[in-house]
């Protein structure tokens, strides 16, 4: 007789040390083993994305840019996006997501935000050998809790604190956050003493989006999180009056361009486990004390 393997199902959230606070909102660790085969989707959220994989590779099917060809990652950085990835398992996964707050990447990974829009990457590209250290050190650690303070302790001693980031799109990123993507981008423009266009570019560059793009990131987060998170769910017109959108039918058009499923559809996805990939863009962030209110 075979022996049977018992299943894993591993999902536990960390939040970072005060001094990490400024550049990551959260930590996500998952393991699964003997799970059923699964195709998720990683959704466009506020927050970058930088995963360690714990025993096999993360498999991205899809990248948000289509012209990306789809691989296997050790580790990973992915930048703002407006489309959904599209991430398969054959019944094992185990890893650590950061979520990086898109103006620390340039204290973080040297980089702005901009230049990994849309884009996925090995984490090695913008941290060097520190991404394998980093792999290690949460491979060799004893549990959840060790992991979260090894990022810890790694991550603060790497940060690169940056002036460089304009306080004009500092205090748009932040304006953007607390209404929920509601200020118009000629408010924002005005309020900064900025032309619309050099606040688009300038913008741009340092989180990935445009701040139209933003606004429509953070409104469908807020959105599919009360959707997700209501029990019973919120009426759909409701959920579009509480999140900024003109009607339901906007919601549901902003559903299928964000999420690629209709609001209803993505849900019964979430309720029945084959929905977003837990760790991927997944679950409510903590706020950073720089870059959000």
């Amino acid at each position: 007789m075979g022996v049977e393997t018992a299943v894993v199902d591993e999902g536990v959230r960390g939040r970072p040390g005060g001094g990490v606070r400024p550049y990551v909102a959260w930590y996500s660790g998952y393991r699964q083993r003997g799970v059923a085969p699964a195709v998720h989707a990683g959704l466009p959220s506020p927050y970058m994305t930088f995963i360690l994989t714990l025993d096999e590779p993360l498999v991205v099917a899809g990248h948000p840019d289509p012209a990306q060809v789809g691989g296997a990652y050790e580790t990973l950085v992915g930048g703002l996006h407006t489309a959904p990835a599209t991430i398969t398992h054959q019944g094992a996964q185990s890893g650590v997501q950061i979520a990086v707050h898109p103006l620390a990447a340039r204290a973080l990974f040297g980089v702005p935000a901009g230049e990994l829009a849309g884009i996925d990457v090995p984490a090695e590209e913008v941290l060097g050998r520190l991404a394998a250290r980093l792999q290690e050190g949460l491979r060799e650690a004893s549990g959840w809790a060790e992991r979260f303070a090894l990022l810890d302790g790694a991550l603060l001693r790497a940060a690169r604190p940056s002036g460089r980031v304009p306080a004009e799109v500092v205090w748009a990123w932040g304006e953007l956050r607390r209404s929920g993507g509601s200020v118009p981008v000629s408010e924002l423009a005005r309020e900064t003493g900025w032309s619309a266009r050099h606040l688009l570019e300038r913008f741009r560059r340092e989180t990935g989006l445009t701040p139209k793009a933003a606004a429509r990131v953070i409104r469908f987060d807020r959105a599919r999180r009360l959707l997700a998170s209501g029990s019973p769910p919120p009426l759909l017109a409701e959920l579009a009056a509480d999140c900024g959108y003109f009607d339901q039918a906007h919601l549901a058009r902003e559903f299928r361009s964000l999420a690629g499923a209709a609001p209803s559809a993505w849900l019964a996805a979430e309720t029945h486990g084959s929905g977003e990939f837990r760790n991927v863009q997944g679950g409510e962030g903590g706020a950073g004390p720089q870059w959000e209110a």
